[in-house]
């Protein structure tokens, strides 16, 4: 009740700065000891994945929080596991405003946001300062302005500096907000960035003295050649999980509604279906050998259920949030 009060003052504000005021004040609520108010308890349904102890299998997905600013609030309200960033190894401030809309009617969002971000210096100066012991995954990405052909520089800058801080360090190849970035996913590019990636881990782990696990994030806008293609690299170079998936370039369900044609990616409810398909593609492709993390259009706990029946380990969400508030991230657990 109260979530929906707040979120329909909030609906009434442009959706960037209402963001940054929401999130601002559920991180004051929180220093006070007043988000038991929003948040509901989560009951335990531990598991293991990637090797990492989940104490539940519901997460935030990358996007809501940058900068990794506003982690140990996100943690009181109960997700079993966050994800922080996209970060770039530069700060950069993204694409011009505005750049965040919501489609009520259709429970989506499309963004262009262009991983503005403070960089990774400052990200992990803030997962530093956080109180927070659970599951942090790291998700990483490359500068606008760094070329194509040197991307792979610019994901192991960023797993360098984030990689004693992290559960698990995600690779955002997918993102349709910087330009060719989607790129990367086709099959030359995709095996010399995770030939890169994997050695820099082993030797990051040799130095570190612990194996930090890489989970790939993938659109849900491929051909089932493309998925098979990607799943043969992720077994080959053992990447330890794969997240399906990113936002979506498709305007199906939201063609015709204000904000509908807007650039960018969009998510929520419309990306559900697409998104269930790639998992359950992957899930047949792999073979049960590499965990999937089922992310898009999970907007109740009958969603979350759905993408674990179709192969997927853990779910996150992001829109479904935004829209549903903390008791999504119950009602997801209790149909898992």
């Amino acid at each position: 009740m109260l979530y929906s009060l707040l979120r329909s003052i909030f609906f009434k504000m442009d959706a960037e700065s209402a963001h940054h005021l929401g999130m601002e004040g559920m991180k004051t609520a929180q220093r006070l000891g007043l988000l038991s108010l929003l948040a509901e308890r989560v009951p335990p349904k531990p598991r293991t994945v990637m090797g990492l102890e989940f104490p539940n299998p519901v997460g935030l997905a990358a996007g809501l929080d940058k900068n990794g600013a506003y982690i140990d609030a996100l943690a009181a309200l109960g997700f079993g596991f966050l994800e922080i960033g996209t970060v770039t190894p530069r700060p950069q401030p993204g694409n011009p405003k505005p750049r965040l809309f919501r489609i009520p009617p259709a429970n989506a969002i499309i963004n262009r946001m262009g991983f503005n971000n403070d960089g990774v210096d400052k990200l992990v100066e803030n997962v530093e300062n956080a109180k927070y012991r659970g599951v942090l995954g790291i998700n990483i990405g490359k500068n606008f302005d760094t070329p194509i052909e040197k991307a792979a520089d610019d994901y192991l800058t960023c797993l360098r500096k984030v990689y004693a801080h992290a559960s698990y360090v995600a690779i955002n190849i997918s993102s349709p907000n910087t330009k060719n970035l989607r790129q990367l996913q086709q099959s030359s590019e995709l095996e010399a960035l995770l030939d890169a990636l994997k050695n820099e881990q082993a030797r990051l782990a040799q130095t570190h003295g612990k194996h930090v696990p890489l989970a790939l994030k993938i659109a849900p806008d491929l051909s089932t050649e493309e998925i098979i293609q990607i799943a043969d690299l992720l077994l080959k170079y053992r990447i330890e999980a794969v997240i399906a998936t990113n936002t979506t370039l498709s305007r199906e369900g939201v063609s015709g509604l204000p904000n509908g044609e807007e650039a960018g990616g969009l998510s929520g409810a419309p990306v559900r279906a697409k998104s269930t398909s790639v998992v359950k593609q992957l899930s047949l492709a792999l073979g049960n050998k590499i965990p999937i993390i089922g992310v898009g259009g999970i907007m109740n706990g009958l969603d979350a259920k759905e993408k674990i029946i179709a192969g997927a380990s853990l779910v996150q969400f992001y829109s479904g949030f935004i829209y549903r508030g903390p008791a999504l991230i119950r009602e997801a657990c209790e149909e898992i």
